[in-house]
């Protein structure tokens, strides 16, 4: 180490000896009269209860390892502080009972131990955090300087980190809320739909209700705006069986953003995994959030629609070593968070600063512990884990028999879930599509490549779109997966929307004020002509051709499909592809689409593709295809077909091609219903051309067919609802350019 660093360490840490903590006019504010009885180390949390002598309070818990005392700070209604120390110890977890602390009572706590962030140290009781398993937040994050646990504009930015900054932040930050939890799920009917039969509407709280003329202005935005039954008519006419939220977690805004006066908007900055985020709540958050937020549940239960959240138990908003101290990183920095070997700085997985510490018993208990709150108490079905991957390291390795897949495999409770995984992470080795144990469905960004890539004539061949359209065996065929452990999608929140995706070839990010740098240049795009909007109606008649190609390639493709809100209904970003930060109408669903001729139709055929799907068993499979005979007449359960109406051969399947036909055999589908009765259903011929000129299809003859009656056309804007016309097998079709045909097997 040189002299001068030497020197810069030596200030740094005269400064954090400086001063007993945290004054108010020059007096700390303690109340060391309020009667604090030992209560109990579990749950963790604040848990309102009637204690001895049946005397009403509270109990509070708090895992604080490495500490050295914990202060509980308890607020009235005009912000004044009292505080009580906790005296009881009990296997590294602080607690006690403070009699007539009732239900919206506002509390956070101050923790002392060593400020020494050379060691990973950086306990500083000048900052009010955050209780981790806080039920209900008061407030909303902003960043001013006091919220730092280090000294944030010390000149020497290269040791800022390391300079305490001894400012109460108390004033600055939410609180904690006391809640009583009394609602035990008695009258909630859970639709349990099973994975093979589910459809996936990714969808955001706010984003999807905030302009909805059904619902009532007061209402926008929120949870009840969900519930409202103008927002589940939507979701019950256009078919889908469960939504997929954004993060709903307790999440606060980056520094960098409120900088440039935006707002996180996507929410994957999460700081309490208890609680339901405040923001998204109409009828108040002193605890309010938390009633809303099941009432939002039931709703959708009762319309037989499954709520799933989006989860970041990867990382939290307190960013690296330079991040704001809220919570975990003042209770016990070293215990929550994975370290470098330089115990200053933070690995990170996750590419936000800072990764939690999972294999740490005491990180794995919040998580399962959130995971299980959701479930238990507030009704939910299932999770999107965001970077799953970096919560299967081990040590440092991407791990499928980590603490944390162990821990969810072995629950009896999570284990029934829902559980999808974004199978990656920003680390070394974190690509790991296919390599989750059972149990887990995963996001498939190969199935997304593959059909952007055919659809705008990029794909070399048809090899890996015949993978992806039979149910990715290829990935999942192994350990008892299913096709459902496949979720395919075709775009995300992530990404251009469907719209854009045949609108933009490149980024159009300007509006998050990151000189568009921010975003993926990889989007696997076709603008069809045009980059953005454009009068040319040659152009937008094709955009909207290829809209149809994309949502009925997505909906006839084994595997769980996952739409995006808005996909139905042509919603545009403007090019914007990483609209994280846009907490506007870029992102919010324009419902005034509805009322064009064009869009209507488009989420029309959207509805009848879900519906079609739900009818018939043979486009939801449970198992994987064999490709084999299971009759003597030859026929197999899946064949595929090139242009001239013969079976692929090796040789085809690594030619250049822009046509497949994909024929499903309703005969062979492998299991039982309820009863024990064998499932036999129609057979399909599916006909995807993405060539810019009509070709002639000659369609299969027997044993696959004898005559052939066309359901789909998605060259046509309008579809018919009534039969189509028939075809004689062995005779040939014209497959318009650019275009899906959708035949079912008449006899």
């Amino acid at each position: 180490m040189s002299s001068s660093a030497a020197e810069r360490q030596a200030v740094a840490r005269e400064h954090a000896a400086e001063g007993p903590g945290p004054v108010v006019n020059g007096t700390p504010r303690r109340a060391p009269g309020m009667p604090v009885w030992p209560g109990a180390p579990t749950p963790l949390g604040a848990r309102f209860r009637v204690g001895p002598d049946g005397v009403a309070g509270t109990n509070f818990a708090l895992w604080a390892g490495g500490a050295e005392a914990v202060e509980l700070c308890l607020f009235d209604e005009s912000g004044k502080e009292t505080r009580t120390r906790l005296t009881e110890l009990t296997h590294e977890i602080w607690h006690g009972f403070v009699p007539g602390v009732m239900p919206g009572q506002r509390y956070g706590y101050r923790v002392h131990g060593r400020w020494d962030p050379w060691t990973g140290a950086r306990w500083n009781p000048a900052k009010l955090l955050l209780d981790p398993y806080a039920r209900a937040v008061d407030g909303d994050f902003g960043l001013p300087p006091e919220v730092y646990g280090h000294v944030r504009d010390w000149p020497q930015q290269q040791v800022a980190d390391t300079v305490r900054d001894d400012r109460d932040s108390a004033p600055f930050v939410p609180k904690g809320v006391v809640v009583h939890d009394d609602d035990d799920w008695q009258d909630d009917r859970r639709p349990k739909t099973p994975w093979a039969d589910s459809v996936i509407y990714e969808t955001h709280v706010r984003g999807f209700t905030k302009l909805h003329p059904g619902i009532p202005e007061e209402l926008r935005g929120t949870y009840a705006g969900l519930a409202h039954p103008a927002a589940i008519e939507h979701l019950v006419k256009l078919g889908v069986t469960a939504v997929e939220l954004l993060p709903v977690h307790q999440f606060a805004h980056e520094d960098h953003l409120l900088r440039r006066g935006l707002r996180n908007y996507w929410g994957y900055n999460s700081i309490g995994y208890f609680a339901p985020h405040a923001a998204y709540a109409a009828s108040g958050t002193r605890g309010q959030q938390v009633g809303e937020f099941k009432r939002m549940v039931r709703a959708l239960h009762e319309a037989g629609i499954e709520v799933i959240l989006d989860v970041v138990y990867n990382h939290t908003a307190e960013a690296g070593e330079l991040g704001p101290t809220l919570s975990l990183k003042g209770i016990d920095n070293r215990g929550y968070y994975r370290l470098q070997s330089d115990a200053r700085r933070y690995a990170d997985y996750t590419g936000c600063g800072n990764t939690l510490h999972v294999v740490q018993p005491h990180v794995l208990r919040l998580i399962t512990d959130s995971l299980r709150y959701w479930v238990t108490e507030m009704g939910v079905d299932g999770f999107r884990f965001d970077l799953a991957a970096a919560l299967a390291r081990s040590m440092h390795d991407v791990d499928m028999l980590s603490p944390f897949l162990a821990v969810i495999a072995q629950d009896p409770l999570l284990s029934r879930v829902k559980l999808i995984a974004e199978p990656w992470d920003v680390g070394s080795g974190g690509y790991q599509v296919g390599a989750f144990p059972p149990l887990w469905t995963e996001w498939n960004d190969r199935y997304r490549n593959a059909v952007r890539d055919f659809w705008r004539g990029a794909l070399p061949d048809v090899r890996d779109l015949g993978y992806r359209l039979s149910g990715s065996s290829d990935l999942y065929a192994w350990g008892g997966r299913r096709p459902y452990a496949s979720v395919n999608f075709v775009t995300a929140h992530d990404g251009f929307t469907l719209r854009d995706l045949v609108s933009y070839e490149r980024k159009h990010n300007e509006a998050n004020g990151e000189g568009n740098r921010d975003g993926t240049d990889d989007n696997r795009a076709w603008n069809c002509g045009a980059e953005g909007e454009t009068d040319d109606e040659g152009v937008r008649a094709l955009r909207r051709r290829q809209l149809r190609n994309l949502l009925t390639t997505l909906l006839l493709s084994t595997g769980v499909p996952m739409l995006v809100a808005g996909d139905e209904l042509g919603r545009t970003q403007r090019g914007n592809n990483n609209a994280y930060c846009q907490d506007n109408e870029i992102s919010w669903l324009d419902w005034r689409l509805l009322q064009e001729p064009g869009w209507k139709a488009l989420f029309e055929l959207t509805s009848r593709l879900i519906a079609l799907r739900h009818r018939h068993p043979v486009l939801r499979r449970r198992a994987f295809f064999s490709g084999r005979a299971h009759s003597a007449d030859g026929l197999r359960d899946l064949a595929w077909f090139t242009a001239r109406g013969t079976e692929m051969t090796e040789r085809d399947w690594y030619a250049p091609a822009a046509t497949l036909g994909m024929y499903l055999s309703g005969r062979d589908i492998p299991g039982r219903d309820e009863r024990g009765a064998p499932i036999v259903d129609d057979s399909f011929l599916a006909v995807l051309h993405a060539g810019d000129r009509p070709v002639p299809f000659v369609l299969p003859a027997p044993p696959w067919a004898e005559e052939y009656e066309v359901v789909v056309d998605t060259s046509r804007e309008e579809q018919d609802e009534a039969p189509g016309v028939v075809h004689r097998a062995g005779s040939e079709v014209t497959v318009p350019e650019r275009a899906v045909l959708l035949l079912r097997v008449v006899r």
